[in-house]
């Protein structure tokens, strides 16, 4: 099967993970029906484009399926979602997409549900947590494709030359760093609240500290007094103290945070597991701990989804479904996972890779996606809101600034973007 790729934009995804520019998908004609997706890519070279993971699974399908043809599209996660929704505004929506977001799409009826085109077991299988993060007012349009969570990543080496043990609290973490300080370390713990990715180590952080971006009935509550006591510990006893670099956190950028780290220039910082194959390539020594939270370790983490969703407009619903469940199975699943060190979506695949021994290393993040809360996606003013997140949270730790009165701006953007809904 000849395949077409093109250019080599390093991008990141939702779930943060640096990309490359794919190409085209298949080509060819067929009698039958062909359906159209469009995909993100998750490599990081074109030998690791996700073009080829979907062009041998569409091979292997239309092998199956002689009437259909699967015609994919890959594109770096810096276009695939301008590119579908340029589709969907010109009326061309491809048949699937399989990108960072859905709600807007649900909101405007374009998608099918999810019982609309998988299977009854097919459909179960999704990872619960997973699963409710793709519904809308009670009903699941996101079908999620790949998931990760959060751990603290900390440098053996720096930990071993300051004395200090991996944190479980707060306090722990303050104490590791005041110590990797005086031995020299560049950056005792990274805290990138820079643009590229601030919702995620602000969620993060709030999750340790009891809070959160909503409440326990769905309401944004950015300025509830746990965040704002999360956010002022950090200004006093973090950045205040000279803990997080020499990088201004609202200026530091999580590539950036990862860079450091496998430069053996960071003591602590949360990362998800691509930065396992970043840091072991530059030869760091690192562990991985639950995050500590503000009286032990964290009861809550971060979870993180990419989504396929099933547009209705070219009505090819029992095509789609039969597609879906193939790309959902298990061995799928597996593979998939497995290329891109990402965790699985469904609880089958879960089950086999948490007894797996050749997967030994993705246990901590997989132990973690039970504990896991997602970013409120099925909100469709969540986009605004993490607009506004990623251009002000740096101010909520700066000296002299009050974290209160950030976290209420970025509260009344929520509720106004909130309530339009």
């Amino acid at each position: 099967m000849q395949r077409r790729r093109t250019g080599t934009i390093a991008v990141v995804s939702a779930l943060g993970m640096t990309a490359v520019l794919g190409g085209c998908g298949l080509t060819g004609d067929s009698d039958g029906v062909t359906l159209k997706l469009v995909a993100a890519d998750y490599g990081d070279s074109k030998d690791s484009s996700s073009q080829k993971y979907w062009d041998e699974l569409a091979e292997s399908y239309e092998a199956q399926n002689p009437d259909v043809r699967v015609d994919v599209t890959v594109y770096s996660w810096n276009d695939v979602d301008r590119k579908v929704r340029e589709l969907v505004d010109a009326g061309e929506a491809p048949d699937m997409a399989q990108i960072g977001a859905y709600s807007d799409y649900a909101d405007q009826d374009l998608l099918y549900r999810a019982d609309d085109v998988l299977s009854v077991p097919a459909q179960a299988d999704f990872v619960p947590q997973l699963a409710a993060a793709g519904q809308v007012n009670g009903v699941q349009y996101g079908l999620p494709f790949a998931a990760s969570t959060r751990v603290l990543f900390y440098n053996k080496t720096l930990f071993e030359r300051a004395g200090v043990r991996p944190p479980k609290s707060w306090d722990d973490l303050a104490e590791a760093a005041e110590a990797l300080k005086e031995k020299g370390a560049k950056y005792p713990y990274a805290l990138p609240l820079g643009a590229e990715e601030a919702q995620a180590e602000t969620m993060q952080w709030m999750l340790s500290g009891g809070g959160g971006y909503t409440d326990d009935v769905g309401t944004y509550a950015v300025d509830s007094p746990q965040n704002a006591t999360t956010f002022t510990w950090l200004r006093d006893e973090l950045v205040g103290k000279g803990l997080t670099g020499p990088v201004a956190p609202g200026k530091l950028d999580r590539a950036d945070a990862f860079a450091a780290f496998a430069a053996g220039d960071v003591g602590m910082l949360n990362g998800h597991p691509s930065l396992m194959k970043t840091a072991s390539d530059k030869g760091v020594k690192y562990g991985m701990v639950t995050t500590p939270g503000v009286d032990g370790e964290s009861k809550n983490t971060l979870g993180v989804s990419d989504w396929m969703t099933a547009f209705k407009k070219n009505g090819h619903q029992k095509e789609i479904g039969d597609f879906l469940d193939f790309v959902y199975s298990e061995e799928n699943v597996l593979d998939f996972s497995r290329e891109y060190n990402l965790l699985p979506v469904t609880t089958s695949a879960s089950r086999t890779m948490s007894a797996a021994p050749e997967d030994e290393n993705l246990k901590p993040f997989l132990d973690e996606l039970l504990l896991s809360e997602l970013y409120p996606v099925g909100k469709t003013s969540w986009a605004e809101v993490s607009a506004d997140v990623k251009k002000h949270i740096g101010e909520a730790v700066a000296p002299g600034r009050d974290p209160k009165e950030v976290l209420g701006r970025i509260q009344a953007t929520a509720m106004r973007a909130g309530s339009a809904e």
